[in-house]
């Protein structure tokens, strides 16, 4: 191509076609209207929104977040609206932004992440479904979903059952083998898989001797647990013939290109929207400006193109 020429950055993602391959992640956005003010929401790839649930959740008790070294410890406890709110009153609104809208969704039990997709599959402006599988199983004292695979199966199989729309399940990184939980949910139908999740953490504070977190622990994010999050989809996209996301750390149009060669279809960006609201333009014209520069015609080129020899 000439340097001049316009490369083509759309993305497919497991039967979504994107203009680009820059998402926002769950739970770091809002639910868009938050960051509408700074940036043009409608040039992104896909909008994930926070997570949502059947009934409303509160969270956890404050303090919720802490900076650390290169990175973020949350402890939100995933505080959303409801399903029924969530409907009424934001996918309205979002449904209008001129971007895909894929809705996270989680749940205590497999039924109820089967519920909250059925009621979501006739939605205006819905496009796709991410199956947040790091939450606690409550009829199997509290194991994680996404820490088994038989579990991660059967949450997958139970959204697929209750709707047509694409399914992508995320995975969490606080497991002994991910690439086990990635199969299994391939095998029981996801459409895509988005990695990683957060890493479980914790910060003390040396004077009081307290945890800085009132949950004790949290999610680690940000560009400290991005060498992980590469190592990850480097496997998982090697082992699975369906799309992988990736996520975890991408701060930079170099990062996630990075996640592009190792393997993915598309990225996430989450903890550098809240440093910086402007974040995801900046790495979608920085990927852009890359592109021109090294004459690469097709984002999708890139996918897998890692070196090993």
């Amino acid at each position: 191509m000439e340097l001049n020429d316009a490369p083509d950055l759309t993305a497919h993602i497991g039967g979504l076609s994107l203009k680009n391959p820059v998402m926002t992640a769950s739970g770091t956005f809002g639910y868009a209207r938050e960051f509408t003010p700074f940036i043009d929401v409608s040039r992104l790839g896909a909008i994930l929104v926070k997570g949502i649930s059947l009934a409303p959740r509160s969270g956890n008790q404050p303090p919720r977040i802490v900076e650390t070294a290169c990175g973020m410890l949350n402890a939100i406890g995933l505080e959303n609206v409801g399903l029924t709110r969530f409907i009424d009153e934001k996918m309205p609104w979002l449904q209008n932004l001129g971007a895909p809208i894929i809705v996270n969704i989680l749940g205590d039990s497999v039924e109820e992440y089967g519920e909250i997709a059925r009621r979501l599959t006739d939605v205006p402006g819905v496009a796709a479904l991410e199956v947040n599988i790091s939450c606690p199983n409550v009829k199997k004292g509290g194991v994680a979903f996404g820490s088994d695979p038989a579990m991660a199966a059967q949450v997958t199989a139970m959204v697929k059952k209750n709707t047509p729309l694409p399914v992508m399940v995320k995975l969490s990184p606080n497991v002994t083998d991910i690439c086990l939980i990635a199969r299994a949910a391939e095998d029981a139908g996801a459409d895509s898989l988005s990695l990683i999740n957060t890493l479980l953490g914790m910060a003390v504070d040396a004077r009081t001797r307290r945890p800085k977190l009132a949950n004790i622990m949290g999610g680690l994010s940000g560009p400290a647990i991005k060498p992980i999050a590469l190592r990850m989809v480097f496997q998982v996209s090697r082992l699975v013939s369906i799309p992988v996301i990736g996520i975890g750390g991408v701060t930079t149009a170099e990062d996630a290109l990075e996640f592009m060669i190792a393997g993915a279809s598309a990225v996430q960006i989450g903890t550098a929207s809240l440093r910086d609201a402007g974040a995801t333009i900046q790495v979608l014209d920085g990927i852009e400006a890359w592109m021109r520069q090294e004459r690469v015609a097709s984002i999708r080129s890139l996918i897998g193109s890692l070196q090993l020899d």
